[in-house]
């Protein structure tokens, strides 16, 4: 039984499976709340299944990664859908309640604009050799957009809490942590560019490109000396891995931003 797990787990397609159904949650998410009244199951019933298949998906955004770094199965494939999906899937809900009075236009606009807009330093900073990772502002704000929307899904009483009241405050918190976040990778990304990769660099940026810096130096080195003097990426003195005490080794840019 241990085996059939193991091997259903470390299957190498299984994360992008999960990110693709993901993406099929958004479908699940648009058509509920479009077409949910017209169902006959009632409102509540509605908010209440739109809301845990939102739940779902966001859950599985933790199980992906997980199991892709987990199991070395990372892909080029799921670096980009990854984010894509995550985006898609806060926009669907964003956009969907805002004719339902519980998410404010301007708000969302706000929201979008920022994916948007951390989108395109993504894509300028990979021209420049950079490479932006998840920061823990990110997952913050991360976790502070699903709570938001999940209880705003839901809208109807949970466990005595009134979700509708939770999800409208948290949208809130939601939005300053948004905006913190891209700050706080603008401003990393403008002193990365300016030090030049330097040691000055911050580190959020300086350990993915000397990553990959590292990896470019030993692969050069292999070629030019047979492999002999090529200086492991993999580890460090006393066995800790090159990039630092209790580091994963392998270049940030395996983890998406949030």
């Amino acid at each position: 039984m241990r085996e059939h797990l193991h091997s259903f787990f470390s299957h190498p397609r299984l994360p992008n499976i999960l990110t693709f159904c993901r993406m099929l949650a958004v479908v699940v998410v648009v058509l509920g709340l479009q077409l949910g009244p017209r169902t006959g199951l009632g409102d509540r019933a509605v908010c209440m299944v739109v809301a845990i298949f939102y739940l779902a998906a966001a859950l599985s955004d933790l199980l992906d990664g997980y199991l892709a770094r987990k199991y070395g199965n990372e892909s080029n494939l799921g670096r980009f859908l990854d984010p894509m999906a995550d985006k898609l899937l806060v926009s669907s809900a964003l956009i969907m309640l805002i004719p339902m009075g519980r998410v404010a236009a301007w708000m969302a606009f706000l929201i979008l604009a920022r994916e948007m807009a951390v989108t395109g330093l993504r894509a300028i900073a990979a021209e420049q050799g950079l490479v932006i990772a998840a920061s823990p502002q990110g997952k913050q704000k991360t976790f502070a957009q699903n709570t938001a929307l999940f209880c705003l899904l839901w809208h109807y009483e949970l466990l005595w809490a009134n979700t509708h009241r939770v999800g409208s405050v948290m949208i809130w918190v939601a939005l300053a942590a948004t905006y913190w976040s891209a700050i706080l990778y603008f401003r990393q990304f403008l002193l990365a560019a300016a030090a030049g990769g330097a040691a000055e660099a911050p580190a959020h940026f300086k350990r993915a490109s000397s990553a990959l810096a590292a990896a470019a130096a030993g692969a050069g080195a292999a070629a030019g000396a047979g492999g002999g003097a090529a200086t492991r990426v993999e580890g460090g003195a006393g066995g800790a891995p090159a990039g630092g005490e209790g580091e994963d080794p392998r270049p940030e840019a395996e983890l998406p931003d949030q």
